[in-house]
């Protein structure tokens, strides 16, 4: 058991998933991006040209409706790990960070790219002074990003940023299905040392 946290708490991590770091909570659950009300920032796993096209791009374009893609239309072509921010328009969120990760085994390196696509959403959330940020599991669509490994570089990435966050305060990994979600959290236990 880690010296940070008792097995009660370990308990409750597994249960919620949702735990707090330096200030800063963390979160996996299952959910929709699109239906993030409580949220500043969404992150969107975009294509290169920042339009509407199949899974998380298409449900975040379709929920934000047209003015998005027309917003990002002169902000485009983005490179690999490359994040850009615009506003959620119908979304009940303000921002939509987009970014585009790397295609697996495409893309080299992959791990890499993948952690600087979350660095990157950082930062730019900083920048903004966002408070609160929702991801999805980037790559691991359409892209091929084995989910285990992507989620093992997402948190590796995202916990050795924690302690030099100073406006980002909560950040959650909202997963689509069941076996996502328990691979994040599986995961994040690990790294947890629990």
């Amino acid at each position: 058991m880690n010296s940070l946290l008792d097995q009660t708490f370990y308990v409750k991590i597994i249960q919620t998933m949702k735990v707090e770091i330096k200030g800063v909570i963390l979160e996996c659950v299952k959910g929709d991006i699109t239906d993030q009300p409580d949220f500043e920032a969404v992150v969107n796993a975009a294509n290169a040209q920042l339009i509407k096209g199949g899974g998380v791009a298409g449900a975040i374009h379709r929920a934000a409706g047209p003015q998005l893609e027309e917003f990002c239309r002169p902000l485009a072509p983005i490179k690999p790990a490359e994040a850009v921010v615009t506003p959620a328009f119908n979304l009940p969120n303000r921002y939509v960070i987009h970014c585009l990760g790397p295609v697996y085994g495409v893309d080299e390196p992959s791990g890499e790219i993948l952690a600087n696509c979350y660095r990157n959403i950082l930062s730019v959330a900083e920048e903004k002074k966002i408070a609160t940020i929702a991801f999805v599991a980037i790559s691991t669509g359409i892209f091929g990003f084995p989910m285990e490994e992507a989620a093992d570089i997402a948190f590796k990435t995202v916990l050795n940023m924690i302690p030099r966050l100073l406006y980002v305060k909560r950040i959650r990994f909202v997963l689509y299905d069941e076996e996502s979600l328990n691979i994040h959290k599986k995961v994040l236990a690990r790294l947890l040392g629990c």
